[in-house]
């Protein structure tokens, strides 16, 4: 199977019992009081919503590359694993003051409803801290052996730690002109942990042996690295139509992803027409901050950057000893992350 299939096949399974797990909550919210029950109706409606589980699946294609199935044990734990992806996605929708995710509107503003922005802001900042509290409860709850599931909870708040603290260098670069190395320092620790996680989380259960468990917590890097370059090109650089989003968000909101970087350290002229752009979303400024970015070279350079994260990524996978269908999974989908690369210039 493509690993668009075994994706497809996997999150069906976390879907299944993600849903279940949010159908508790939501029962147990609305037994406590109307407007709680009316915030995990926003809660499981915001984390079901599409999507491909991307972080979820990961920890059962790891599990399964060293035990040869999946079971319920490790599904549960899948189920945690996306509850906290949702928790930085709460946080990172507000900080951002996105209205819009997956064609329905940011928790935030899905729970201002008949209140005000204050309102729906505050919630979205408990309902971030809840997501977190959940997490732990289907990981915990598991099944597994008490010393590892212990291992995995703390690798995990260890990692949601530091997602954390690079959100917050993130914020703070729309403030400052950071270079190469500050963005490197920032990006190690923000798709780079969530991906560390999935890994390994899937790995120690999984019973992997120490140095593959090595060689994942650097593929997890890497492909984190990788992937947060390419997401970001697509944000320049796709359309709304391919998008669903408007194009050069970053751009407009003042965020400095690598190729922004490059072009401001290539481009004196480039810098200030960031300042032109900011909070604007007007074609003129889109179309030039591209052509900035590409005829500086920075986009290409970005590219490069990427795929050889991708490809350090790629060379420890397959230096572990997981079974072949999990290796080929990782593979496709990382080469897929260098193609799309292609699709943009």
């Amino acid at each position: 199977m493509s690993f668009e299939e075994v994706l497809d096949e996997q999150s069906r399974l976390v879907e299944v019992e993600l849903k279940r797990f949010l159908g508790e909550e939501r029962l147990r919210g609305h037994g406590y009081h109307r407007l709680i029950g009316q915030l995990y109706d926003a809660i499981e409606e915001y984390s079901t919503r599409g999507g491909k589980r991307l972080a979820a699946c990961s920890t059962l294609v790891t599990y399964e590359g060293y035990t040869g199935h999946i079971d319920d044990r490790i599904v549960k734990v899948a189920c945690g694993v996306e509850v906290y992806r949702h928790c930085i996605l709460v946080h990172d929708d507000l900080v951002d003051r996105d209205e819009t995710r997956r064609g329905g509107g940011t928790l935030h503003m899905m729970m201002i409803g008949e209140m005000d922005n204050r309102f729906g802001e505050g919630t979205a900042v408990f309902a971030g801290d809840i997501l977190s509290s959940m997490a732990l409860r289907p990981i915990i709850h598991s099944g597994f052996e008490a010393e590892k599931i212990m291992e995995v909870v703390d690798m995990i708040n260890t990692e949601y730690q530091e997602v954390n603290e690079s959100q917050i260098l993130d914020l703070m670069f729309e403030y400052t002109s950071p270079d190469r190395i500050e963005w490197e320092i920032m990006a190690s620790k923000r798709a780079a942990s969530l991906f560390r996680a999935t890994l390994l989380a899937g790995a120690i259960l999984g019973e992997a042996p120490a140095e593959d468990l090595f060689l994942l917590r650097e593929a997890g890097e890497h492909i984190g690295f990788a992937f947060d370059i390419q997401d970001d090109i697509i944000d320049t650089f796709a359309s709304e139509e391919q998008y669903g989003r408007v194009p050069c968000g970053d751009v407009h909101k003042g965020k400095k992803p690598l190729h922004i970087v490059l072009a401001m350290e290539k481009d004196d002229r480039f810098a200030q027409l960031m300042i032109q752009a900011y909070g604007r979303e007007g074609a003129v400024e889109v179309d030039e901050v591209r052509n900035r970015i590409v005829e500086s070279g920075a986009l290409e350079e970005a590219k490069d950057i990427s795929r050889q994260h991708a490809d350090i990524a790629i060379e420890r996978i397959r230096a572990t000893s997981m079974e072949d269908r999990s290796k080929d999974f990782f593979i496709s989908f990382i080469d897929f992350v260098k193609e799309s690369l292609d699709w943009y210039s």
